[in-house]
């Protein structure tokens, strides 16, 4: 797995694979998120709108939480 580190200017280098499997040019703007102690970084879509969508969703459904947190009692 590749690896970027973070200069002394708070800089970093993205992979030459990732560049690569993302068609990643010089110049290109990317997007940084945030995600509690997760960093998303992805290509700046033409709307933004589809950048962000189902970042704030939940990754289940909460009568499934229900089920599965009553299922452990």
């Amino acid at each position: 797995m590749p690896e970027a580190t973070l200069s002394s200017k708070n800089q970093i280098v993205i992979p030459r694979e990732a560049r690569e499997a993302l068609g990643l040019k010089p110049g290109d703007k990317l997007l940084v998120v945030t995600k509690g102690d997760r960093l998303i970084v992805m290509e700046k879509p033409s709307k933004f709108s589809a950048a962000i969508r189902g970042l704030a969703r939940r990754p289940y459904p909460d009568h499934y939480l229900r089920k599965e947190r009553a299922a452990w009692e």
